[in-house]
């Protein structure tokens, strides 16, 4: 590939990248200009405890547990993860939560599978990185999964999340106009 190639492929990849933060500035904009009531309405909050105080916000600067513990905290992560193109992470590490709450062996193994078929297996749609062991582990588990199934790769990615993404994400223009725009909004109510 010559050099105008990776130039054009650069300028693409800032120009998605910069469509992506317009993206996700209108809907919070919008968002923290809407009264409780007028979210309600709307169907943007089905109860004002959805909607995060500055404390909420704080808080989630506090650890990635309290960030993805908040509903709203992990929309806001995940559009920051999709705008650094890694949001396979956090789609992983939600499947799998979702996954440990099967009620039956049938719902596991689907549960399961689908989770294989997504992000582990070579070519997955939205293939996570984990290295062969880990993956292997996972493959050979899929005829008669458990609870612990997914457990080592979910370590994994929360780890990465936790180390990489998560303190770019505290230094964020997003969270930083987040956290701005929910001060403002408080002092205005």
């Amino acid at each position: 590939m010559g050099h105008t190639d990776w130039h054009t492929k650069g300028f693409n990849l800032l120009l998605e990248t910069k469509e992506i933060k317009k993206q996700w500035k209108i809907p919070m904009r919008i968002f923290f200009k809407m009264s409780p009531i007028q979210a309600k309405a709307k169907g943007v909050l089905k109860s004002r405890s959805h909607r995060p105080t500055v404390d909420d916000v704080n808080q989630w600067a506090q650890s990635l547990d309290k960030l993805l513990a908040h509903k709203y905290g992990k929309a806001v992560y995940f559009i920051f993860l999709k705008s650094e193109f890694c949001e396979e992470n956090i789609e992983f590490w939600t499947a799998c939560e979702d996954f440990r709450t099967s009620k039956s062996k049938r719902e596991m193994a689907l549960k399961a599978k689908h989770i294989a078929e997504e992000f582990v297996n070579s070519n997955a749609p939205k293939e996570i990185n984990l290295d062969f062991d880990t993956k292997n582990g996972i493959l050979q588990s899929l005829s008669e999964p458990s609870g612990s199934t997914f457990l080592a790769a979910q370590r994994k990615v929360y780890s990465l999340m936790e180390n990489n993404s998560y303190p770019r994400f505290l230094l964020s223009d997003l969270y930083r106009d987040l956290l701005m725009d929910i001060k403002t909004q408080g002092k205005r109510n």
